[in-house]
């Protein structure tokens, strides 16, 4: 976040007349703004200021709902659904820190854009913003081509995030799509994304990386749209051919999810969660620590997560049962030491696994960090994995 500070008027340029915040200088590109044009709600208390910032926004071609107090802007954004809140925080009653907080805790505007405005200058206030939730803290009085900058930065920046939302909606219904197929699997993938932030954060992974292992734990099963869901819902051992065909999941997931943009974090998540340590895995038959960190992760949770819920062809065991079926494959399915940090981890919650989250890009949005697992990966025709 940068704080806008007030700038002398430029040469050449003119002050609107009777404002008292907003200076007018040359730079700013009408029709680039126009193209980025979207709906600005402006929440301002002071009638002057709030009719100037409407004409300034709205002839620079943004459409303009304005209010004067915290309360009715409040109620406007589930109303008008605006692309950002230009927010005065000394408001009376409801003030705008309070309304930050308030969107902030609804997982429908964890990505909207909120500009706050305010006439104080100390550290502690720019603080007190960011830690309402604010994506930028604008002082008065402040220059219009600034304002308008910022105000275009914000919402390019909302357009990639919807645009990844979008996304994510999509590769999350292929998800979806493919445990509806059957209902023994049903929240696998959360559960797995769950645990799988859960065991990254006990290995203190960075935030981008611990990203990528939620997001390849949540798709990592995406591939087996293309499996029949006679073979998935088998309740016997799968014969050599239909081996062969699950096999393929990961390679068809990791083409289904290309073209996301952040594709490149969380691809080989995807395509080797079925790698063992010892070689032995598929579908690049890596060993040990060539596998990714991720992968290795998600292989694990996976295999938990699978043997204790039911499958066609066998029925849930224990927690205890599990983990010791996990000790067993370390050092040959499993990185020893990650499956020691997961046994004491599962250890630490007394077997109580946590619940799946209700809007997965919700929890990615606003940075927190989920827990959740899956199957065991066997060699040769038996059963495939979670």
């Amino acid at each position: 976040m940068r704080v806008i500070e007030w700038v002398p008027t430029p040469p050449g340029a003119t002050r609107t007349k009777g404002a008292s915040h907003v200076t007018q200088g040359a730079g700013t590109s009408l029709a680039a703004t126009r193209q980025l044009a979207g709906t600005v709600l402006v929440v301002e208390d002071d009638a002057a200021n709030r009719a100037l910032l409407t004409q300034l926004l709205r002839s620079e071609g943004f459409r303009v709902d304005a209010h004067e107090n915290g309360e009715s802007g409040l109620a406007a954004v589930e109303s008008v659904n605006p692309d950002l809140v230009l927010l005065d925080v000394g408001l009376p009653d409801l003030d705008g820190l309070e309304v930050t907080r308030r969107l902030r805790l609804d997982p429908r505007y964890v990505t909207l854009p909120v500009l706050l405005l305010t006439g104080r200058t100390l550290p502690s206030d720019v603080v007190d913003g960011l830690n309402a939730g604010a994506d930028d803290f604008i002082t008065k009085p402040f220059s219009q081509p600034e304002l308008l900058a910022r105000i275009r930065s914000a919402l390019r920046l909302r357009r990639a995030l919807v645009g990844m939302e979008a996304a994510h909606a999509v590769v999350t219904a292929l998800a979806n799509a493919v445990e509806a197929k059957d209902t023994q699997t049903e929240h696998h993938c959360e559960r797995l994304a769950l645990l799988a932030g859960r065991l990254g954060r006990r290995l203190d992974l960075p935030p981008a990386e611990l990203d990528a292992v939620t997001y390849g734990a949540l798709l990592h099963d995406v591939g087996k749209i293309g499996v029949p869901d006679t073979i998935l819902t088998k309740p016997g051992p799968l014969d050599q051919d239909e081996w062969e065909l699950v096999r393929r999941h990961p390679e068809i997931g990791e083409r289904i999810c290309a073209p996301l943009r952040s594709f490149g974090a969380f691809g080989p998540i995807i395509r080797h969660h079925h790698e063992r340590w010892d070689g032995a895995g598929y579908p690049g038959q890596i060993r040990g620590e060539t596998i990714p960190i991720g992968a290795r992760i998600v292989g694990l949770v996976d295999a938990f997560d699978a043997i204790t819920h039911d499958r066609p062809y066998r029925p849930a065991r224990t927690v205890e049962q599990a983990l010791d079926e996990l000790a067993r494959g370390a050092g040959a399915q499993f990185d020893p030491e990650l499956t020691r940090v997961f046994v004491d981890e599962i250890a630490r919650m007394s077997g109580q696994l946590p619940d799946p989250p209700l809007d997965t890009f919700a929890l990615f949005a606003r940075r927190l960090r989920p827990d959740g697992p899956g199957l065991l990966a066997v060699r040769g025709p038996a059963r495939a994995g979670g």
